[in-house]
């Protein structure tokens, strides 16, 4: 299918050029603020970061991010890709308060992630994967096979880690010296936060033999010197540590019960006394708010503001907002955000609060407290459409769901336009007031995009978000896939085709990615008389087949109640593709090659069966993209995709 020149120009203008400000960081002194500013060049195919402070660029390196001070503010750290050589990544500290010359601290072979300054000022901290040898190989073809023995061992976007542990790495901060390994051996490790002494960091990881069975993490303080110690006990998935500035205690994002997913995680609070037991009473901070604080767009790490508060970010309804958070849990939490917005990212520091912040029409910029201070978006943003809010009583009468519509560009409230029902992934996200580039573009293009939020997604109260788990589940007995959430998401269609005149509802189109997929085909075998055509992408199809391939198999287990060996009956019941025979809507699928999470058999099944059935699909596999290629492959083969997608809709719904 050749892209018409228009669909072509659409996707160009609302991919290449995108600016967006992220990763805020306050100064130790809250006078200044230093900010990550990301461009998509789509004629290079690449996106190219760079650190602002004060509103100006202060590096001139393509992928400079992840800006952290010393604790003196003289100094701004952050990490780039500056070696020579292919995959490294760089540690860089610039001078700020006097004019001088970047310095290079360390160079490691494979990523730096969650820089941070030692409070004495003599260390950085970080993470880092520690490859195995096998990876000094000339090529694949000389490389010693791999002895797989646990789950988990590869990741979407990441490739095999099981033999690339990401460890806890020091170095001084002056760079004379190599880093120290602080974690030589298989686990994972994510987010580091130093002890006010500086003679250790808390992070989070798995470090017990069960992990990739039982799906438990903990926090751990790792000394510079010394042994590691384990400061929760085991029975929960606990992440994103951050210990206060006494060093009495340590808050984190999490949910206390290890077998059940999804939950809405909380803030919780742990003592840090040198006790050699975990700690097994946690202060939930954040009771009194019935929503997770892992957000869909930019969870971040609660920051203390005192020895007895923090902020931290949340969903609700569509908006993420910041929360002002007592350690002891003795308030519930209050917005210090408003209005329709998405907190991306957070800092404060001395009294000086920065927050990143995107609507659906504006790219994310930075904000110091409620001012705007920067407008790297204005190019994008000034071209994008608003949407209108709504809501729609589920089908059982119990609650109501958050929906949005967008009327497409160049709107006459006197005609009609062919609408797309979008169904988001997950299911445990949220669509909400963010920028959304793919409703962007299909309402430039011309069509109604109608978006909702269904039973079993986050943003909403605990039974909400668990709707959608087994029916025989320990912990909350729901109702599964295709369910409730079928019913959410035909209400919402039929409330819009009702309520919006100008929506012709003989030419309705759907589309959904990943859980998304999984409706979309759902829909498909069981609704095909609705819609002209629907879009399954990087989609699940066989639950069971998941199970098998999937790089996160077993975790699922968490969601359904029952593994599908224990259960295979329940498996092939919720699994779409059993309903391939009733499908006569026409249907695209699109998948990426390298996708770990959905693997790409899921669709290469799908397109057998139709194909073997005559139906009328079209199949488009993208090389070299993963799980993320919609929103984080490359410019190009992202451009690509959106023409087909239009092209696609626009031939179906006769646009």
């Amino acid at each position: 299918m050749a892209a018409t020149p228009r669909h072509q120009q659409i996707a160009h203008n609302l991919i290449d050029g995108q600016s967006w400000a992220s990763t805020p960081s306050v100064s130790p002194d809250g006078t200044r603020v230093a900010m990550v500013v990301s461009t998509i060049d789509h004629k290079k195919n690449k996106t190219f970061s760079r650190i602002w402070l004060d509103g100006v660029p202060v590096t001139a390196g393509d992928f400079d991010s992840a800006p952290f001070w010393s604790p003196d503010g003289a100094h701004l750290g952050f990490t780039s890709r500056r070696s020579e050589n292919k995959g490294e990544a760089t540690l860089h500290v610039l001078p700020v308060a006097v004019g001088g010359e970047t310095r290079t601290v360390c160079v490691m072979p494979d990523g730096i992630e969650a820089p941070a300054w030692s409070p004495d000022g003599n260390w950085i901290a970080f993470t880092s994967r520690t490859r195995h040898e096998r990876y000094e190989a000339e090529d694949a073809s000389f490389q010693a096979p791999r002895k797989v023995e646990r789950f988990v061992g590869r990741l979407n976007g990441e490739d095999w880690i099981f033999d690339r542990p990401s460890d806890v790495y020091v170095v001084p901060a002056l760079g004379i010296g190599a880093p120290k390994n602080l974690t030589p051996d298989e686990f994972q490790h994510a987010g580091i936060s130093w002890l006010p002494d500086s003679s250790a960091v808390a992070t989070s990881a798995q470090r017990h033999d069960s992990w990739d069975r039982d799906w438990a993490e903990d926090i751990y303080v790792v000394p510079l010197n010394g042994d590691i110690r384990r400061v929760t006990a085991g029975d929960g998935r606990f992440t994103n540590p951050s210990v206060s500035p006494d060093g009495s205690r340590i808050a984190f994002i999490g949910a206390t019960d290890n077998r059940t997913y999804p939950m809405n995680d909380q803030v919780l609070v742990a003592s840090l006394d040198r006790s050699e037991q975990p700690v097994s009473d946690l202060v939930v901070a954040s009771t009194g708010l019935d929503r997770t604080f892992a957000c869909t767009i930019g969870t971040q790490d609660p920051q203390w503001i005192s020895d007895s508060e923090l902020l931290a970010t949340a969903e609700d309804r569509g908006d993420t907002h910041a929360y002002r958070v007592t350690a002891d849990g003795s308030e519930p939490p209050v917005a210090v955000t408003s209005g329709p917005i998405t907190v991306t990212g957070l800092s404060a520091s001395a009294g000086t609060v920065a927050t990143t912040q995107t609507t659906v029409n504006r790219l994310s910029e930075l904000f110091v407290g409620d001012q705007q201070m920067s407008s790297v978006s204005d190019a994008i943003s000034e071209r994008l459409l608003e949407w209108e809010k709504f809501v729609v009583p589920t089908a059982d009468g119990t609650d109501e769901i958050d929906a949005w519509i967008m009327r497409p560009a160049e709107f006459d409230e006197a005609s009609t336009y062919p609408v797309l029902l979008n169904v988001h992934g997950g299911p445990f996200t949220q669509y909400g007031e963010y920028f959304f580039d793919e409703a962007q573009m299909q309402a430039a293009a011309g069509f109604v995009v109608l978006m909702s939020n269904p039973r079993g997604g986050s943003g909403r109260h605990s039974e909400w978000g668990q709707a959608l788990l087994g029916p025989n589940h320990h912990h909350f007995q729901g109702t599964g896939w295709g369910t409730v959430d079928v019913d959410d998401v035909m209400s919402v269609l039929d409330a819009a085709l009702d309520r919006y005149r100008f929506c012709d509802r003989d030419r309705v189109g759907m589309l959904g990615g990943s859980y998304g997929g999984y409706m979309a085909t759902w829909l498909a075998g069981t609704h095909s008389d609705r819609f002209k055509g629907i879009c399954s992408e990087r989609a699940v199809s066989n639950l069971t087949a998941l199970e098998w391939n999937s790089d996160i198999a077993t975790l699922f287990t968490l969601e359904h109640g029952v593994s599908h060996l224990e259960d295979p009956a329940y498996y092939a019941d919720r699994s779409p593709i059993r309903f391939v025979q009733h499908i006569t809507t026409p249907m695209l699928l699109i998948h990426s090659e390298e996708d770990w999470r959905c693997p790409i058999s899921q669709a290469e099944e799908l397109w057998v069966a139709l194909r073997l059935l005559d139906k009328d699909v079209d199949f488009y596999r993208f090389p070299g993209e993963n799980h993320d290629l919609s929103r984080a492959g490359s410019p190009i083969q992202r451009v690509q995709r959106a023409e087909i997608i239009l092209d696609w809709f626009a031939d179906k719904l006769d646009l």
